[in-house]
């Protein structure tokens, strides 16, 4: 499983299915809910329409048998105020969902040839159901039991109403219940509305008319049959849709892997990936990965030109000394101890810039100590006769090591291409702390100010590698300037020659 989900294209493909998935079921549930309750509510509108036309007629002195219960071959009810069933449908048959499962009223409904012999008639039927019952004993009793039963269920908040309904009122409330009934040999479900009326003659009576549920379970039906048969093929069509359009996106992300997978494989960082012809986060991707492989090929060569730059400039005086040694031993009295001592100390010195500047590439940071570095300056500036000093205190923060062989590798420099003087001047600018390292000599050409901070670079005049150094003195004092959040440049002088301005954080 997890190899079959293991792309990015599967996990967004069944991400978005699911998430659609999720949505369409729950849109679909709202939608069915929906129906169904205003199919419903249209369903007990119809009801109640139909009970109150026969409360109408029931108030307005109709008789039982005079009342409309079969036009809409809808199931009707008539129930007085004891629960008993007085008037119902013909064509009934069978009824639930109405307080009583009677189907046949007590009475036998017969007409009067006029209209005080027909309330005669419906006073007796009314008074005689008991003796009359016999007729259809059974349904008498579901009858009276169903009607009890539905009587004490309406409880005393109705027959409040009752009492509150003038002869001839119908009430203002409806009820509503769902239940099935069978109605000319066809049983379907229905739902019932319940309206009060109150007949002088006959009391208070509750009618229950039904109207049929079928449009509305059919209408349910065929949209959730819809809804089944759609989602699965909708969600198909996403999941189709979501893994072609990914691996569209996804594309370049493969050609910049492979690209990367050649470049590993061949080791030349000079090529690069391809960057698609868009502004999304893949082309993003694709030109910060060739910032990243430029920055690599330019550390590599960086590191390539360094160390054979440095076995150049190793070679030589090994070279030398080996030859004065052999030459010693092989003829002590020639053996030029002062030259071998001067190349001894070369390869010293060699050897520490090195180390320092493998310590600054691998990201050493300075310490945070604090130091006075005009007392740095006078130490450094004591130890080198012609230089002169002017400036004030100035506190910053740093390894007072690195900085020492920062001001000595300046002065150094500076001493080096100076014709008579070296002046040093240290000052505060705002949250800066500035120190100006400046001499008389021909001064640095504007072209070579910044390739002069580079690692074995030697001007023409300082070629000379016993007067020029190995050229690695500027590269570390403006790698350490760096580490301690400084700056380190090359300028002109007021009296002409150069000028090497060091600038550090100061004391905040």
């Amino acid at each position: 499983m997890r190899g079959l989900f293991g792309s990015v294209r599967a996990k967004a493909t069944l991400a978005a299915t699911v998430v659609v998935a999720i949505a369409l079921v729950a849109a679909g549930t709202a939608v069915l809910l929906s129906l169904r309750s205003n199919l419903n509510g249209q369903a007990g509108t119809q009801a109640e329409r139909s009970a109150r036309e026969v409360a109408a007629d029931l108030s307005g002195g109709a008789s039982y048998a005079r009342l409309r219960l079969d036009d809409d071959q809808r199931p009707v009810q008539v129930v007085d105020e004891k629960g008993v069933l007085v008037a119902a449908s013909e064509d009934l048959r069978r009824v639930s969902g109405t307080g009583t499962g009677a189907v046949k009223p007590r009475a036998p409904r017969t007409a009067a040839p006029d209209s005080g012999g027909a309330t005669a008639g419906d006073h007796g039927g009314d008074d005689s159901g008991g003796g009359s019952g016999g007729d259809d004993k059974s349904g008498d009793d579901r009858g009276g039991d169903d009607g009890g039963r539905g009587g004490r269920g309406r409880g005393g908040g109705e027959d409040d109403d009752h009492a509150s309904l003038e002869p001839g009122q119908i009430g203002a409330e409806v009820s509503f219940s769902e239940g099935s009934a069978t109605l000319d040999g066809d049983t379907a479900d229905y739902r019932f509305a319940a309206v009060e009326v109150s007949v002088r003659s006959k009391g208070a009576l509750t009618v229950y008319a039904g109207a049929p549920l079928t449009a509305e379970q059919a209408a349910v039906r065929t949209a959730l049959t819809v809804m089944l048969v759609g989602l699965p093929l909708l969600l198909a069509v996403v999941a189709a849709v979501t893994w072609r359009v990914t691996r569209r996106a996804l594309r370049p992300v493969e050609g910049i892997r492979s690209e990367m997978a050649a470049i590993t494989a061949s080791e030349d960082l000079a090529r690069r990936v391809p960057v698609p012809d868009t502004r999304d986060e893949v082309a993003g991707l694709a030109r910060t990965t060739n910032e990243t492989l430029a920055a690599l090929e330019t550390s590599v060569e960086r590191q390539r030109r360094f160390v054979a730059d440095a076995s150049h400039e190793l070679r030589s005086p090994i070279a030398s000394l080996r030859t004065q040694l052999e030459v010693g031993a092989a003829h002590p009295e020639l053996l030029d101890v002062t030259g071998a001592v001067e190349d001894t100390v070369r390869l010293q010195r060699l050897a520490a810039d090195l180390l320092l500047l493998a310590r600054l590439d691998a990201g050493e940071r300075p310490s945070d100590t604090r130091f006075d570095l005009a007392a740095l300056v006078r130490e450094e500036v004591s130890r080198r006769p012609g230089v002169t000093m002017a400036g004030e205190s100035a506190e910053v923060a740093g390894s007072r090591g690195q900085l020492a062989r920062v001001l000595g590798n300046l002065l150094d420099n500076a001493r080096r291409h100076a014709r008579d003087r070296v002046e040093v001047t240290l000052r505060t600018e705002g949250p800066w702390t500035v120190l100006e390292v400046a001499d008389d000599g021909a001064g640095v050409p504007t072209a070579e100010r910044e390739r002069i901070f580079e690692r074995f670079v030697r001007l023409d005049e300082a070629r000379g590698r016993d007067d020029g150094g190995a050229g690695l003195g500027l590269a570390i004092a403006r790698d350490v300037a760096l580490r301690h959040g400084g700056t380190l440049t090359a300028g002109d002088a007021r009296g002409g020659g150069a000028l090497f301005t060091l600038r550090l954080p100061g004391h905040a």
